[in-house]
């Protein structure tokens, strides 16, 4: 007997429809520009990974239909890869030397004086943080730049310099106290800007949520432990282990004070500290979570991911994207 296979379904472009008046909006107008915007072919070019030219090998028909859907999918990429190149703006910067002159010899203090002042003061990337009134806020900046304001008054609280990378910060159960995730280990500051406190037991934190009702300071660390700080008596109540590496996003229910975390696999995990295992696994995204969210209420959920979606997920047991 002759053994049948199923060849795979090569997607068909989308029809062009040529009637005038299936354009026309609620309004009656006329759309001046149907369809699609254009992308220029170069700039397709620059993200094409398949080289066109050369035709495909002498196969079988399955392994050609194959290989037809893979040039269709990769043709696809590159357009979308071209639309997104003109939301960058900006190009990076770069050094130019004159005649003959080393690059590698010109110094930082050079850089700043050539630059404007704008370029020269930055500080960034930047953590915010509000108090829970919303009055006061504390910001962090990834070159140790640390400060603490009243929003309201524009008076500056304090402001220092910490002299290496902060990850994250956050307000403590009052605005005179400051959690600040630095580079090595969890500093704690008072609103005049002087360190209270160093904890080391809390190393390689990426990123702070502080549980007001309970007195707890949860951090996420590169190893991959979620750590629970009772701030009232100094001790560690948990240090949990999620067991999908480096945590980089974290986000609490404001209404149940459980804390939510992505990972790289595409799913979202629920913890508590009386809990050794989480309470509950969402997969969210076919790509790595990159932000959680969740509303005041607990009701909902919202998470992005590298698979460029954005999805609302039903939290009153069902766990299912709205």
């Amino acid at each position: 007997k002759s053994r049948i296979s199923k060849k795979p379904q090569v997607p068909k472009k989308p029809r062009e429809w040529k009637n005038p008046e299936s354009q026309r909006g609620l309004s009656g107008a006329q759309d001046p520009f149907p369809g699609p915007a254009p992308v220029p072919v170069e700039v397709v070019q620059k993200f094409c990974r398949i080289d066109k030219s050369r035709k495909l090998p002498h196969s079988k028909a399955k392994t050609r239909s194959r290989l037809e859907v893979a040039e269709a999918e990769e043709e696809e990429t590159s357009i979308k890869a071209a639309r997104s190149e003109l939301l960058l703006a900006e190009e990076p910067g770069f050094l130019e030397g004159e005649d003959g002159e080393d690059t590698a010899k010109i110094c930082q203090a050079d850089i700043v004086e050539a630059v404007d002042i704008a370029s020269a003061a930055k500080f960034g990337p930047y953590r915010l943080n509000y108090s829970r009134t919303g009055r006061h806020l504390a910001f962090g900046g990834r070159r140790g730049h640390v400060a603490a304001l009243d929003w309201v008054t524009k008076k500056l609280m304090c402001e220092i310099n910490v002299m290496e990378a902060v990850r994250d910060i956050r307000f403590l159960h009052s605005e005179a106290l400051l959690a600040v995730a630095q580079n090595r280990w969890l500093h704690i500051y008072d609103n005049q800007g002087i360190e209270l406190h160093c904890i080391r037991r809390c190393d390689r934190v990426t990123r702070l949520e502080f549980l007001p009702f309970h007195f707890l300071l949860a951090t996420a660390s590169e190893t991959g432990f979620l750590t629970y700080l009772d701030v009232s008596v100094g001790k560690i109540v948990a240090a949990l282990n999620a067991r999908a590496g480096r945590l980089d996003v974290m986000s609490q229910n404001p209404y149940n004070a459980v804390i939510h975390l992505g990972h790289s696999n595409g799913t979202v995990s629920l913890w508590s500290p009386a809990m050794k295992e989480p309470l509950a696994k969402i997969l969210c995204h076919r790509g790595g979570v990159r932000a959680v969210a969740v509303d005041s209420t607990g009701t909902y959920m919202a998470t992005s991911g590298l698979d460029h979606q954005l999805k609302i997920f039903d939290l009153r047991g069902t766990y299912q994207p709205l």
